[in-house]
């Protein structure tokens, strides 16, 4: 068995005010949680309105580390609400 940390770095470039940045967010989080049984969470630039980083994490067996990664990522990136700046993968 190993944890997956996946930490997403977004830009949101439809965001006027922090009211949308949280909608966006929420939303993309409650179908990460609800589609692959993951934690996820905000976890930096909170009071930025056009960033947010995001952090996604899963026990997972060893051979589905890669696919379950290919699908969040997917999930991810077909979210028209953001863009991806950075992604880190850590491993335990």
């Amino acid at each position: 068995m190993r944890l997956i940390l996946l930490t997403y770095d977004l830009y949101l470039p439809g965001s006027r005010c922090l009211k949308d940045k949280r909608k966006a967010v929420k939303g993309l989080i409650e179908r990460l949680r609800a589609r692959f049984n993951v934690s996820a969470a905000e976890v930096d630039h909170i009071d930025l309105i056009r960033r947010a980083t995001i952090a996604v994490a899963r026990v997972v067996s060893s051979g589905e580390v890669d696919r379950v990664n290919s699908f969040i990522d997917r999930t991810i990136n077909a979210c028209s609400e953001v863009q991806v700046l950075r992604y880190e993968k850590t491993e335990f």
